[in-house]
C-alpha cells in the first residue's frame, strides 16, 4: 500500500520557499503517528528543507543530481528506484514536494490529505486529485483553535478500482 501524505490549502498551496506556509501541531503529530517506522519518499528540496533527518524512519531521496548524497539519505534517481528501495515497507509514504507528489499520483493506493481552510501565497503545489480515479472514503474536520490559526480537515483517499 503506497500512500501520499500531504497538507495543502483550498488551492492546493504547499508552500513557499522550501517551508509550509502554516504551523498546525494537530498535524505535525499525525504525519509523525503515520509515518514512524515506515520508509518516507521524497525530493531533494524536502529532505534538505528538515534540519535534521527525521526519526525512526528512512529516508528515500529522489534527485536528478548523479552525485548527490547526504547523511541519512538513500539516494535514488526515480520513483520506481524509490518503491524498489521500500519493498520491504508494507507502506512506504510519499511526502512531497510538489513534483514528488506529481509522481506518486501515478503510484499510489491512498492519499492521507490534510486540506487546509484557507488560501496561501505559495511557489509549490499539489497536483489536482483526478476525481474519476480516486474516491473520498473519511473526511474528519478541526476547527481554528488557539493552536491552530486554521481550521483543517483530515481526507483519506482511495484508488477506485
Amino acid at each position: 500500500m503506497i500512500t501520499i501524505i500531504a497538507a495543502a490549502g483550498e488551492n492546493n498551496e504547499l508552500g513557499k520557499n522550501n517551508d509550509l506556509v502554516w504551523h498546525l501541531p494537530d498535524d505535525f503529530k499525525r504525519f509523525k503517528a503515520l509515518t514512524t517506522g515506515h520508509f518516507i519518499i521524497m525530493g531533494r528540496k524536502t529532505f534538505e528543507s528538515f534540519p535534521k533527518p527525521l526519526p525512526n524512519r528512512t529516508h528515500v531521496v529522489i534527485t536528478r543530481n548523479s552525485n548527490y548524497q547526504k547523511d541519512g539519505a538513500v539516494v535514488v534517481h526515480s520513483m520506481e528506484a524509490a518503491l524498489k528501495k521500500a519493498k520491504e515497507d508494507s507502506q512506504p509514504f510519499i511526502i512531497g514536494g510538489g513534483e514528488i507528489y506529481s509522481m506518486g499520483l501515478e503510484v499510489a493506493d491512498k492519499i492521507e490529505l490534510t486540506r487546509v481552510h484557507g488560501t496561501f501565497d505559495a511557489d509549490t503545489y499539489f497536483p489536482d486529485i483526478p476525481m474519476k480515479d480516486w474516491e473520498l472514503t473519511k473526511e474528519d474536520y478541526h476547527p481554528a483553535d488557539e493552536r491552530h490559526a486554521y481550521g483543517f480537515t483530515y481526507q483519506t483517499w482511495v484508488r477506485s478500482s
